[in-house]
């Protein structure tokens, strides 16, 4: 690598009961960085943060549903980060009617956005560049969010699966618009694009395009 050109590092980490991928993506170069879907074990979060010596300058998240939005408040509070969520999920951080933990015995209750996220916006910290992708149908403001540089990357939430797709039965989801987001939001970029989902491994586009059975059978 060059000095001065920019290089993303990633870190997975799966948090919470339900395993939702938390992924930290930093600035090789300036250690700026991106917390995406912080859903539970902050202290965890936090404590790699402070080893790797990044400075987090953004809280991304992927859709509103609990189990990847609980560890949001404290890290806001623990490192002043900026809150970014798309208008259609905004009203899951406050609500936990609305981010399904009211279903499940333990209410989630997070923080308000900072900042709502549009289709087309490109989010910075460092030398690292995302554009945010607005694929409603897991829920209507579910997002994912695309690095188009050196390393080719898409952070899919639980729009996109190896092997599978995301739920659409619960409030405010679609199973048209689903299809729809990943026919014209995530099949258009190049099969090398390594996907990073909202739950369980990675793949990459041209694998899913190739081998999954929802996108082979059901999207046209």
């Amino acid at each position: 690598m060059r000095k001065g050109e920019a290089s993303m590092k990633i870190i997975a980490m799966p948090v919470g009961e339900l395993a939702a991928n938390c992924y930290i993506a930093y600035c090789e170069n300036t250690r700026k960085a991106a917390v995406i879907d912080p859903g539970a074990d902050g202290q965890l979060i936090l404590n790699r943060i402070r080893y790797e010596g990044l400075d987090v300058e953004r809280i991304l998240l992927t859709h509103g549903h609990f189990d990847h939005i609980g560890a949001v408040k404290f890290l806001k509070e623990q490192m002043g980060a900026i809150v970014a969520i798309h208008s259609g999920d905004a009203q899951a951080l406050t609500d936990a009617g609305q981010n399904l933990s009211a279903f499940m015995g333990e209410p989630v209750v997070q923080v308000p956005p900072d900042v709502l996220l549009r289709e087309g916006d490109i989010i910075a910290f460092g030398d690292e560049r995302m554009e945010v992708l607005h694929t409603p149908g897991h829920s209507e403001g579910s997002v994912c969010f695309a690095v188009n540089g050196p390393v080719k990357a898409v952070f899919t939430g639980d729009t996109l699966f190896q092997g599978s797709i995301g739920r659409s039965d619960f409030p405010g989801g679609s199973y048209d618009q689903l299809i729809d987001s990943i026919r014209d939001k995530l099949l258009v970029l190049d099969d090398d694009y390594i996907i990073y989902p909202g739950h369980g491994a990675r793949s990459t586009i041209g694998a899913e395009r190739a081998a999954n059975p929802f996108i082979r059978y059901y999207v046209r």
